[in-house]
């Protein structure tokens, strides 16, 4: 509230966990130095009653630590203490810029001394009080004070404005959340429960009521975002938990989640969403560039962000991309920053996992410090987490932007170009030592060397602020800073590595192996999370790989659909082993996708374990009469009866390109005709596509998809292997299966499809395989070439009598 000014990235923050310790140092140095009349970390707490709009009272409470109070504190006769004379309140700020350059305290920081001030003065009836803001540089140690005497009308008359002013946001607030609490009193199911829809909204509110964490296997149709979001929703109104985060991995299911609370306020709910989005997506300018001199939008934000704020929550109850830009031009500030902003007064925010889990990207607002609230995490899709989370938590730097970084800053900044030097000395030594890849048990002193230059090119940055060499150091710089802040936190889930590519350059890896411990510790923030998707097979995989307890509460949700209305058939003479890939096979995997579609014309996805092995079973189709393929991208026209239209996805898709892809599906067909979208497994169409009915009635999946073998993988299943684990399950076979699972559950989307599921891999008949099918998988027809075409066919002959 107090804030004010602009948005400017070229004020870098340093090494989160190192600043907070050497501000934690610096504050304890001065306070033992201040002498007797320094009374350090002073709590102060004070009540005010206040009176919403709706009449409602209320007491806000404000407390906090004061930093230190300098007073000479005088005894009576009896032992009692006397009122204190020349009270002055000390506040220490540390800061990474020089603060001998301040002219004046920031508002803001002074803004709670001021408030601290207020407190002990008026509690301690002091006529008047010092206020002290000290500010600390770090290295070289450099301090500034600035120290403003008030008297006590002159603090209570600033304090009381301030309350004034936030008094708005607290009736809001009260108001709000009394409107939402009676509407949740009201609130019931919106439909009839499915089978075993139910039990599952039960769990998951106990999970919440525990403060447990669960995991759900629930197999489409279940209505597994309802059967969450409203169990979650009633542990609101019962002041369980204080926000409700839906986290997702792509934009598609952010849509599922917003489109459910959108049934629960068509049936009574009064409750506040924000869907928060990405920051390159929601940027108004052509090149985003995030202050004062390059954005309007930055320039003065925070004299205008309050007043934006209120505007949009007291105005809207769905809070979106395009609301937000809208109120955001209306007010002129960022609209990234303005939706942060507006989660505060949001009950329920729907965003990335980022938002929670990055150590980049996460909300500060919410989980810096280690700040805690009763928050409810629902991780959708929490499959994608695993990987995910690898890739937040490990780091990697190349020995190449060092000499590059020294060059920029060598005629600027000696120390700089000097520190740069050592570190890249100490790669050039790990290099040497390398022959094309090496695990090392650790990186010695390089690590004290980078803390180093992190220091120093904190200090040139903020020297030339503006100028064309900072734009060039900032990825370095993000890159260092990521670097130091996942060595703070590595232990031994992490495997350090060094490696040469495949340009030449020498690159150093902290690679995160098992997110769980990382992970956890953000669980530990909220009250409960329920981890839910249809493929978290095995389960205990994912509870060791998510919060790394596999004693946590797990539910498998029973499918409502009718087991007949899918078949799946497995081939046990094909393979899409590396040693087979060849004319043959591909000739066979375009037998089975033509017998496949022979069965019954129509739409049909076919998944391919990668672009090359696609494009090596197209060939096969190419020259075929009666075939016409179209590349994505390109204008495609179904061609007539018994002809069978093949539509490729592309390398490199646009939006635009998937739009139309996906829109091929609802097409009418022409009599006879069929539609084969070929796509790859694990891409942009084999999870998270929603295709209805008659829009799709089968898929052929080629391989059992496992991972491209690489070195990571390779670690991981070194890594499980040492713990007695079966690492090559952990690092290639589960991964693989997922995928698979996930494109197999495009077919059934409701209760009303029908449609086959053909398995193209012999391994799929395997007991490693079989362990990891989903239980609505109830009934596997083995198949060869000779009887396949039979088998579909008899299956849609059932379904027609």
């Amino acid at each position: 509230m107090c804030a004010e000014g602009d948005i400017d990235n070229r004020n870098t923050g340093s090494n989160d966990v190192k600043i907070m310790q050497e501000g934690a140092r610096i504050h304890r140095k001065i306070q033992h130095s201040m002498g007797t009349m320094y009374h350090a970390e002073v709590p102060l707490k004070i009540e005010i009653p206040l009176v919403s709009d709706l009449g409602i009272e209320y007491v806000l409470q404000v407390e906090g630590r004061a930093d230190g109070i300098i007073a000479d504190i005088n005894y009576d006769e009896d032992g009692n203490k006397e009122p204190e004379s020349d009270v002055i309140i000390d506040e220490i700020k540390t800061m990474q810029a020089d603060v001998s350059l301040l002219k004046e305290p920031v508002y803001v920081h002074k803004a709670q001394a001021l408030v601290y001030g207020y407190i002990y003065a008026s509690q301690k009836k002091l006529s008047k009080i010092g206020i002290q803001m000290t500010y600390v540089t770090p290295e070289p140690e450099t301090v500034n004070k600035f120290l403003e005497e008030y008297t006590f009308e002159r603090i209570e008359e600033w304090f009381n404005k301030l309350i004034t002013g936030f008094k708005r946001w607290t009736d809001y607030t009260f108001d709000e959340r009394l409107k939402r609490t009676e509407s949740i009193r009201e609130l019931k199911f919106p439909y009839e429960y499915r089978e075993g829809q139910k039990n599952l909204c039960v769990s998951v509110y106990r999970a919440i009521e525990d403060s447990a964490n669960l995991y759900i296997q629930a197999p489409t149709g279940v209505g597994k975002t309802l059967s969450t979001v409203f169990p979650a929703v009633q542990a609101l109104g019962q002041q369980m938990a204080d926000k409700i985060f839906y986290l997702t991995s792509k934009t598609i299911t952010r849509t599922v989640a917003e489109d459910t609370y959108a049934i629960l306020r068509d049936n009574g709910l009064h409750m506040r969403t924000v869907t928060l989005t990405a920051k390159d997506k929601i940027c108004p300018l052509d090149e985003r560039n995030c202050n004062p001199v390059a954005c309007p939008y930055a320039k003065g934000h925070f004299d205008r962000i309050n007043d934006a704020v209120y505007d949009i929550i007291t105005s809207q109850m769905v809070i979106g991309r395009d609301n937000v830009m809208e109120y955001a031009n209306r007010h002129n500030v960022c609209p990234f920053e303005m939706s942060l902003d507006v989660s505060y007064w949001c009950d329920g925010i729907i965003c990335d996992y980022n938002y929670v889990f990055d150590p980049d990207a996460s909300l500060k607002r919410y989980f810096g410090n280690g700040a805690k609230g009763d928050y409810v995490f629902l991780v959708d899709e929490a499959h994608n987490l695993v990987d995910r989370a690898r890739e937040m938590y490990s780091a990697v730097l190349k020995k190449e932007d060092f000499l590059a970084a020294k060059k920029l800053v060598k005629e600027m900044d000696k120390r700089l170009a000097g520190a740069l030097d050592r570190c890249n000395k100490q790669l050039l030594e790990y290099k040497r030592q390398c022959d094309t890849f090496m695990v090392v048990s650790g990186l010695g002193t390089f690590p004290a060397s980078l803390e180093r230059v992190m220091g120093l090119m904190q200090k040139f940055m903020e020297r030339h602020k503006g100028e064309p060499v900072t734009n060039e150091l900032l990825e370095f710089f993000f890159a260092v800073r990521h670097f130091l802040n996942m060595y703070d936190c590595a232990d031994e889930k992490y495997v350090y590595y060094n490696e040469h590519d495949n340009d030449g350059n020498f690159l150093v890896h902290l690679y995160c192996v098992d997110p769980s411990g990382n992970i956890s510790e953000r669980l530990s923030q909220g009250r409960s999370t329920v981890f839910f998707s249809a493929t978290l097979l095995p389960v205990n995989y994912f509870k060791e790989m998510l919060s790394g307890d596999v004693s946590e509460r797990a539910v498998y949700a029973h499918s409502s659909f009718e087991p007949d209305n899918k078949r799946i058939v497995v081939a046990t003479d094909v393979t899409s082993r590396y040693t087979r890939r060849n004319a043959r096979e591909y000739a066979k995997v375009h037998d089975y996708i033509m017998h496949m579609i022979s069965g019954r014309s129509g739409r049909y996805m076919v998944f391919f374990p990668s672009y090359s092995y696609m494009e090596s079973v197209l060939e096969c189709f190419r020259w075929e009469n009666g075939v016409n393929v179209t590349e994505c991208g390109g204008e495609y026209t179904f061609l007539p009866e018994s002809c069978v239209n093949v539509l490729v996805q592309g390398r490199f898709m646009k939006e635009a390109d998937k739009e139309s892809f996906l829109s091929a599906f609802y097409e009418e067909l022409p009599e006879g005709a069929s539609l084969a979208g070929f796509c790859v497994l694990g891409g942009i169409f084999s999870e998270g596509i929603d295709l209805k009915d008659e829009s799709l009635i089968g898929a052929v999946i080629v391989g059992t998809g496992i991972p491209m073998v690489c070195r990571e993988r390779n670690i991981l299943r070194d890594y499980f292997d040492e713990f007695g684990k079966n690492g090559y399950s952990y690092a290639y076979v589960i991964p693989g299966m997922n995928k698979v699972l996930q494109a197999a559950g495009r077919v059934i989307r409701t209760d009303t499809d029908k449609g086959v599921i053909a398995l193209l891999d012999d391994r799929f008949m395997t007991g490693e395989y079989e362990r990891m099918y989903p239980r609505e998988w109830n009934r596997i027809f083995p198949v060869s070439l000779g009887n396949a075409y039979k088998c579909i066919k008899d299956f849609w002959t059932e379904q027609d009598m």
